[in-house]
């Protein structure tokens, strides 16, 4: 069936004319034990402001029968999944009985059989994506409660947005689990998942928390249960004090589904892949994404399902909101307190790098359709915006930010807001006027750049206007030993093309200290020396982090040699000591010798890389982190004997090894088998495939490929990163070369599926290796009339990145 993207215009409409009561779903999921159907029965009372008008309701599936007021429709009349309502009455009820037979594709639900021959079923509606599963009017701000009645095989357990009501025995091997309405929702952000799902549950702040995993990673979840319990209860205790609003029901259950990328903020019953759960003994890495996850689908929970977009322009407000209050909760509640520094180098790179591409946006744009709104979810909106919140709270303050947000949560709970909402309430809370603040930082794209010279800081935007305001700070440093010392901190607030600064004398200076707001930073040249050179030096994570930031940005910007990015950040690793940013800085390194570097000097760094990671094993806590980069750029018998006995232990270790060594051309079929029996993880068969797509020859890459691109059979996330990332491997350019060409040739073709599922993989599938022809492919496929907007966002993105690596490499 084909089916129509909602236009803001049709939503405005739809919304002007109706206001939805509630829905009660009757799903059935009997068929979807042994088959692939999904039925449903949607019964929606709504009211009709104009009686007599017609409308429509959202119904992609094969419609069975359709009542509106007791009178049936002809199900021939559903044209493009849209259900015509002729002659709507003051109130309404509606009854739409429909099938979906696509439980395959991942588009809204996907069900899945284990390696065990266990089947578990989840449901992901955003953006609009529930009308697949029942009838519905599916934009976000015809919110409603929902009440569910669930048919499910009696082995199987049913999660929704809230404790059930009542569980009982429907016969024939079946139970009929009945779940109480939910708060007014949009329809995107509730919820079926159902499976034979091993459960925890436990009573933390006077909250019932459950989490949920397929029994054949069962010992991975009661592993990680405790952190779990600890970073959601943290969380709510943090959003709860910080939003004044505690979350308002006791039941908080997260589930962990096979074959999701990413995760769902629904009410109640968040929903992860679960892949995020590592399946060997978990870094502090591990364990910092798994808190960062867990804390940003928490706090959706009021920006996103207690308050809602209005339409998906403001798509921004659910995201970066919440990746800004999850990293905001990290630093402030959790054992990590370095999170500014870790998303920094993790995540707001990214948004630097995207903002300098031709597919950059304002963080704020039109959204003509729901098909267009997909096109920002980006590093833009999530991690830019979530720096320019952060700049907000420097710019008005921590204290008046909070109260503008306790405001907004009490003025507007259940409801749907504009932008203009949020910042009318943080303006009257903090007393400022921002409403050239928003055009400027949320309707402009790019980074500004703040240069500090000649005693003044100077601000250049990217589309030639003047900059917009920054709040920063200059850190003055001086030499204490080995070690830098702050001793002096200068805040500036730049409302113009300059301002001037008195800075002291400084063996160093750092601009934009403590990384307050979202610009490139420039120094004069001997400054810039001094940081390339001293970086280590520096006294803190974050910090440091601001000077790897700067660094950076020279090397994509073509203002610094690749050595000497390099050296910076292996010196900073020398010295580095915070968990939380170990990792990150290791996988930026490791990237930039691999991706960035000419190849005549990839060799030495490559070696240098490998023993800074030597060396960094040796500390308490990092020994993992740090041979997981060894085992990927050590050569040769190079610390052979370390990596083969750490791996005997380590069956994530013992993979990467085996991937290096596949790359550089050794024979790994028999240990490659011998890993595979003793890995109890349900994916380690793409593991394997990983490891035999590494090898420098075309057979390794056609399996690979067809599992990737032709059967699709990878599943999202963590696999579909590793098949890939192992797939495009440095040094076999002159192998790859024609497979790039290919990858164009396939993208152009890829069968329908969930446009969530289909930008991830052309996001982790897209060649870093080509040419001046690969990158001409791009452009023409991004030019292409038909192509998806956010595919369009992906290829476009993709081709600057490389275009900018192979500058790199030849300089």
């Amino acid at each position: 069936m084909t089916e129509l993207s909602l236009t803001r215009a049709e939503a405005e409409e739809r919304a002007a004319l109706l206001t939805v009561d509630r829905y009660d779903l009757e799903v059935d999921l009997r068929g979807l034990l042994d088959g692939e159907v999904c039925s449903s029965v949607a019964t929606i009372a709504f009211e009709c402001h104009s009686p007599g008008a017609t409308t429509f309701v959202d119904a992609v599936g094969d419609v069975r029968s359709a009542t509106l007021n007791g009178v049936p429709l002809d199900p021939g009349t559903v044209v493009d999944g849209r259900i015509p309502l002729p002659d709507l009455a003051a109130r309404n009820v509606l009854v739409v009985a429909m099938d979906q037979p696509d439980t395959a594709s991942g588009q809204g639900i996907l069900r899945t059989v284990d390696t065990d021959g266990l089947v578990y079923v989840w449901t992901s509606f955003e953006p609009d994506e529930a009308r697949r599963l029942w009838a519905c009017f599916d934009q976000p701000d015809l919110k409603a409660p929902h009440a569910f009645t669930v048919h499910a095989p009696e082995s199987w357990t049913v999660t929704s947005c809230g404790a059930p009501d009542s569980i009982v025995d429907a016969g024939s091997g079946a139970r009929t689990w009945r779940f109480p309405d939910t708060p007014p929702l949009s329809t995107y952000v509730v919820v079926v998942n159902a499976g034979p799902f091993h459960e925890i549950r436990e009573q933390h702040g006077g909250y019932d928390l459950g989490l949920y995993c397929r029994q054949s990673i069962r010992p991975v979840l009661e592993r990680d249960a405790r952190d779990l319990f600890t970073f959601t209860a943290q969380g709510l205790a943090f959003f709860g004090d910080r939003f004044g609003s505690p979350f308002p029901q006791t039941r908080y259950d997260q589930v962990f589904v096979p074959n999701l990328g990413g995760a769902m903020e629904n009410w109640g019953c968040v929903t992860y892949g679960d892949g995020i759960l590592p399946r060997s003994e978990p870094t502090p890495d591990d364990r910092y994404w798994v808190a960062a996850f867990v804390l940003h689908e928490m706090a959706h929970m009021w920006f996103g399902d207690l308050v809602t977009m209005r339409w998906w322009d403001d798509l921004w407000l659910n995201e970066a909101f919440a990746s800004f209050a999850s990293t905001w909760a990290m630093a402030n509640a959790t054992e990590f307190t370095d999170a500014w520094a870790t998303f920094l180098i993790s995540e707001k790179l990214v948004a630097y790098d995207e903002d300098m591409t031709p597919a950059t946006h304002p963080i704020r744009s039109e959204v003509p359709d729901v098909a267009h709104a997909m096109a920002n979810f980006d590093g833009i909106t999530y991690y830019k915006g979530q720096a320019v919140l952060r700049q907000l709270v420097e710019y008005v303050g921590e204290p008046a930010f909070t109260r503008g947000l306790q405001a907004y949560f009490d003025r507007h709970a259940w409801g749907n807001t504009r932008l203009a909402d949020l910042v009318s309430a943080v303006a009257e809370a903090s007393g400022r006027d921002l409403d050239g603040w928003t055009v400027d930082w949320l309707d402009r794209s790019g980074a500004d750049t703040l240069t500090l010279a000649d005693g003044a800081l100077t601000g250049t935007a990217p589309d030639g206007d003047r900059p917009r305001p920054h709040r920063v700070d200059i850190g003055c440093f001086r030499r204490a030993g080995d070690r830098l010392e702050r001793f002096a901190s200068v805040p500036v607030e730049l409302t113009g093309d300059r301002v001037a600064v008195e800075v002291p004398d400084a063996d160093l200076l750092l601009l934009n200290d403590g990384d307050l707001t979202y610009a490139a930073t420039r120094l004069d040249p001997g400054a810039t020396r001094t940081l390339l050179a001293s970086a280590g030096a520096l006294p803190d994570a974050l910090s440091r982090a601001v000077a790897v930031a700067a660094a950076w940005d020279l090397l994509v910007q073509g203002e610094a040699p690749a050595r000497e990015v390099a050296s910076c950040l292996l010196d900073v690793l020398e010295h580095e000591d915070s968990p939380s940013v170990v990792e990150p800085f290791l996988d930026r390194t490791s990237a930039l010798v691999e991706r960035w570097l000419p190849a005549a000097e990839q060799p030495d760094l490559q070696a240098r890389l490998a023993d800074v990671a030597a060396r960094i094993a040796e500390r308490p806590g990092l020994r993992v982190s740090a041979l997981r980069t060894l085992a990927g750029s050590a050569a040769g018998t190079a610390y052979r004997d370390l990596l083969d006995a750490a791996a005997a232990d380590d069956t994530d270790l013992a993979w990467r090894l085996l991937a290096r060594r596949a790359e550089l051309g050794e024979t790994v079929d028999e240990p490659v088998a011998a890993l595979l029996e003793r890995d109890p993880d349900p994916e380690a068969r793409f593991r394997a495939l990983a490891v035999r797509a590494s090898q420098p020859a075309d057979a390794g890459k056609a399996e690979a490929w067809t599992a990737l691109l032709d059967e699709r059979s990878v599943p999202a996330g963590g696999p579909i990163r590793e098949v890939a990332s192992r797939f495009w491997r440095p040094g076999q350019t002159e192998l790859l070369l024609p497979w790039a060409h290919r990858w164009f040739d396939q993208i152009a073709e890829l069968p329908p599926g969930g446009l969530l599922a289909t930008m991830s993989l052309v996001r982790m599938t897209y060649p870093p290796v080509g040419d001046e022809a690969v990158l001409e492919r791009a452009r023409t496929a991004a030019g292409a009339d038909d192509v998806p907007a956010p595919v369009r966002s992906m290829l476009l993105m993709g081709a600057d990145r490389l275009a900018r690596m192979l500058r790199a490499r030849s300089a």
